[in-house]
């Protein structure tokens, strides 16, 4: 499981590891019960500091998606694939909404916009870098 940080993309750092990590539990690279990596491997893996690890594990237990098991670390909680799949829809929902928002008050019509998203999912072909692939479910 490769976890990634751009810190130029105007997302704080904390947030993009809440949201690959949900990202992750969605797709179920990472399942209910599954222990997460230590803050410590996480921050090196990402190379940010082990305090933004916390605070974003600090956020998705908050949430209920990860709990403390006394002893052993944080695991992923009962439910949670269900949870980060709606939020998953919700925060890509989100973004593209604000792209669009972006595209049409720049000038560019609907058909403009319809005609460039139809572009580039055809150049995609389907075929895009994940976490993982995803489990059957």
């Amino acid at each position: 499981m490769l976890f990634t940080i751009d810190p130029s993309n105007g997302v704080a750092i904390y947030l993009q590891i809440v949201r690959q990590i949900k990202f992750a539990i969605a797709e179920r690279t990472l399942r209910p019960g599954q222990l997460l990596p230590s803050v410590r491997a996480l921050s090196q893996q990402m190379t940010v500091n082990p305090n933004t690890v916390t605070r974003a594990l600090q956020d998705l237990q908050a949430e209920g998606i990860v709990e403390t098991l006394r002893g052993k670390g944080m695991v992923v909680c009962d439910g949670a694939t269900a949870t980060c799949r709606v939020q998953r829809k919700e925060i890509i929902a989100d973004r593209i909404a604000g792209v669009l928002t972006e595209a049409l008050s720049a000038g560019l019509s609907e058909k403009e916009v319809q005609q460039i998203v139809s572009r580039k999912l055809k150049a995609l072909e389907g075929k895009v870098d994940v976490i993982s692939s995803p489990a059957p479910d």
